[in-house]
């Protein structure tokens, strides 16, 4: 005879809610080297919208290393799997963006 399996398994996260801060923190950190170096061609370069775009991918890296912290938490909760939201996704994809634009306009600006 076949055991039934429990209505309620207990859930192995295994190493997941590591592997996500992880990759969070990563995030992060490659927001805020752009935003040092956005922000620094936005100074030396004198212009404003640049050291702004900086300031602002140094407050959007912030963002991801602390959703990082709190999706970690989710993750190693007891409760069963968690499913991320869809805004911290799109809002990581927007910063992407907004570096790349940034970093092209950085490499546009000329240094005098």
């Amino acid at each position: 005879m076949i055991d039934a399996v429990p209505e309620h398994t207990p859930r192995d996260p295994g190493l997941q809610a590591e592997r996500t801060a992880l990759a969070w923190s990563r995030t992060g950190l490659a927001i805020a080297v752009n935003a040092i170096l956005v922000l620094r061609s936005g100074l030396v370069a004198e212009q404003p919208a640049l050291a702004a775009a900086g300031v602002v991918l140094f407050a959007i890296s912030a963002a991801a290393t602390g959703y990082g912290v709190i999706r970690r938490r989710e993750l190693a909760a007891e409760h069963g799997p968690v499913m991320p939201s869809a805004w911290p996704l799109l809002a990581v994809a927007a910063t992407v963006v907004l570096a790349a634009v940034a970093g092209v306009g950085s490499l546009l600006v000329e240094v005098t």
